[in-house]
């Protein structure tokens, strides 16, 4: 180990947390804009009713890996950076519409193409992009001005909230929000019915869970150079595209790994399944519609500090204000792409 850069052992946990989300994705249906499709236009929640699964298992693991001291909470930049609910709103709302335009999310649109779906390269590609003119390029001076980060001023987040107000400890408050979640998506009988379904959400928060582990375990033997990370797809897919051309961007890093670790796992997925098959965009205006939503999410996604993953699960996973919040603003910026894509084409 002592021969190996902290650089590459965060690379190692993102890669192995990015193979099993990927392998979630295809073989559990987990999925952020397919559960909201499900639920609302299919009548079934089953999708929905997943993320009860997955944000149980993660918050709740999240929380027992912090009290026993092995996970860092107060160290992910969830917590080090001072909530700003505008962020969330804005950034969400934004990464909603354009993910209900491209048809898929970043995490989504990873996995499509390690299915072999070759649209889902050019959305990985223009969210990539434009998550990166938002961070450091033409768009970064706007962003600052209108959602300016600060650094927190001390523990913020709902259990820290709820132990400042009624000092009820943080992990008593993680449990009991991690059980409420469990138990509203096992009340849905057509879930409880599917129980690979259900282990794979299990798996899915596992995964959150060992990336915030093993970068927490590293921040800690590197003194603070690495820092503790969750799974998020959006700046990360930037990062990873930078990296593989110049091998800059931070280096080999945690965010290399899950992306790259994501599409491993889709494609392992896709192959175990029999789904893998190339697939192309026949209509450019369907082209045209994917790269102006996959561009909405890479502005969106950084504005809000993440995506429905980032933000929805791995930001979620340590209550942070930010991760209700946003996952909120995307649902619903997703829920009105939905209604004009479905209005335009009854128009047809």
């Amino acid at each position: 180990m002592d021969s190996i850069s902290y650089g590459v052992m965060a690379a190692l946990v993102g890669l192995v947390a990015g193979v099993v989300l990927g392998l979630s994705a295809r073989l559990g249906n987990f999925c952020t804009l397919g559960a909201l499709e499900t639920a609302v236009y299919g009548g079934d929640q089953r999708r929905l009713r997943l993320w009860g699964i997955v944000l149980a298992v993660s918050i709740a693991g999240v929380f027992l890996g912090s009290a026993i001291g092995q996970v860092e909470i107060e160290e992910s930049f969830y917590h080090q950076i001072a909530w700003n609910p505008w962020s969330s709103i804005v950034g969400g709302l934004l990464f909603g519409y354009g993910m209900a335009l491209a048809g898929n999310c970043g995490f989504g649109a990873l996995v499509r193409f390690g299915g072999g779906d070759l649209r889902s390269l050019v959305v990985v590609v223009v969210m990539g992009v434009f998550g990166f003119i938002t961070l450091s390029g033409p768009l970064a001076p706007l962003r600052v001005a209108l959602f300016d980060q600060q650094a927190a001023q001390g523990p913020q987040g709902i259990a820290a909230t709820i132990e400042s107000i009624a000092g009820v400890p943080q992990l008593i408050s993680a449990l009991v929000i991690a059980a409420g979640f469990l138990v509203w998506a096992l009340a849905y009988g057509p879930l409880r019915r599917a129980p690979v379904e259900i282990a794979w959400g299990v798996v899915a928060g596992l995964a959150v869970v060992f990336a915030y582990w093993g970068t927490s375990w590293i921040w800690r033997e590197s003194f603070g150079e690495i820092g503790v990370e969750g799974l998020s797809f959006t700046a990360p897919v930037g990062r990873t595209i930078i990296f593989l051309m110049t091998s800059t961007a931070g280096g080999i890093n945690f965010s290399v790994g899950s992306v790259l670790g994501v599409m491993a796992g889709a494609l392992v997925g896709s192959l175990w399944r029999g789904m893998f098959r190339w697939e192309a965009c026949e209509d450019p205006r369907e082209l045209g519609r994917q790269v102006g939503g996959a561009a909405l999410m890479g502005i969106g996604g950084v504005i809000a500090l993440g995506c429905s993953v980032g933000q929805g699960v791995s930001a979620f996973a340590t209550l942070a204000w930010s991760g209700p919040v946003t996952l909120a603003a995307i649902a619903a910026g997703a829920l009105a792409g939905l209604r004009g894509l479905i209005g335009a084409a009854e128009a047809e």
